[in-house]
């Protein structure tokens, strides 16, 4: 992790979604019908949210994705250029729609998504390698689990070649990843479901946060943060475990916080900033984007964050 600019250039390989967000009383039983309060609409997917949440700070961002050549798809890619971010490597396709996530909010702030990724699926090994140049010039790669596995690897391959860092998200959780995955990873940063998944041990005291992460970390990857929630976050290096705590707030939409640390997170890296430093900030961030509603439209950009740059 040794490369660092004043305006880091930010590669996010990933997925683009529409959120459909219902806010409820509380989130439904099975085969239950409830009567939402209100309905928003929005960008999401988590490797946009991600590239958003990095832009909003100021970096150079390039996007690599697959929309569905519908309204959806059109409408996303106008939501990229508005922020500013390349989509040279944004592609459509008329085999799928754009993928969605129809998302359900309770009072306190708490959600549950599913994830309809269409066109997302359908995003190829080669248009990831016709943008290795601009892989290649990136300060930072961020890749997640929402398009196919074989995906990431190829993107993290391209990286690790050109020495650019890698920071995986393993996110939506899934039980099994490949041992090239972590040993491409630089940082690997899951949350806690994710961390008692791929480990099968829990993270309910930091002592079996640290336990957990200890196990990923045996597998190859460079160092794991494991964000916590409202507890913050625990890095753990070869060399150390430290716990970054967070600040208590009054949550509003949790939705998309996890996005709003990894793409800060990548930002800071690319300022060329400790472990520390980006987690710091990077969690200071996700927690003002729960204390407003939607996903995208809850990060914080750098003229309200200005104590944090």
């Amino acid at each position: 992790m040794e490369r660092a600019s004043e305006v880091p250039k930010i590669t996010v390989v990933g997925a683009c979604n529409i959120d459909l967000i219902s806010y409820v009383p509380r989130l439904p039983a099975l085969g239950e019908t409830l009567h939402g309060t209100r309905f928003h609409m929005g960008f999401g997917g988590k490797g946009a949210n991600q590239a958003v949440m990095a832009a909003k700070l100021g970096a150079h961002v390039t996007m690599i994705t697959k929309l569905g050549r519908d309204v959806f798809g059109e409408n996303t890619r106008e939501n990229f250029e508005r922020f500013g971010i390349a989509t040279r490597h944004v592609h459509f396709t008329d085999q799928a729609f754009s993928g969605v996530a129809p998302i359900a909010v309770d009072p306190d702030g708490g959600n549950s998504i599913i994830i309809v990724t269409g066109a997302n699926d359908l995003l190829t090994a080669e248009e990831i390698t016709a943008a290795q140049a601009e892989i290649a010039a990136s300060d930072v790669l961020v890749c997640q689990l929402e398009i196919p596995i074989a995906l990431n690897l190829t993107a993290l391959r391209l990286a690790r070649a050109a020495g650019v860092t890698t920071v995986f998200n393993p996110a939506p959780a899934q039980p099994e990843l490949p041992a090239e995955i972590y040993q491409l990873s630089d940082v690997f940063c899951p949350n806690e479901t994710e961390t008692q998944l791929l480990t099968g041990q829990p993270v309910t005291t930091l002592d079996e946060a640290e336990s957990a992460a200890r196990v990923l970390l045996a597998r190859g990857a460079g160092a794991i943060i494991l964000t916590l929630g409202q507890r913050g976050s625990l890095i753990v290096t070869g060399e150390s475990a430290r716990h970054v705590p967070a600040h208590t707030v009054q949550a509003i939409d949790s939705t998309g916080a996890g996005d709003a640390y990894v793409g800060s997170l990548a930002y800071f890296l690319g300022r060329g900033q400790s472990l520390l430093e980006a987690a710091q900030r990077a969690g200071a961030i996700a927690t003002r984007s729960v204390l407003k509603s939607g996903t995208q439209t809850s990060f914080p950009d750098a003229s309200e964050i200005a104590d944090l740059l």
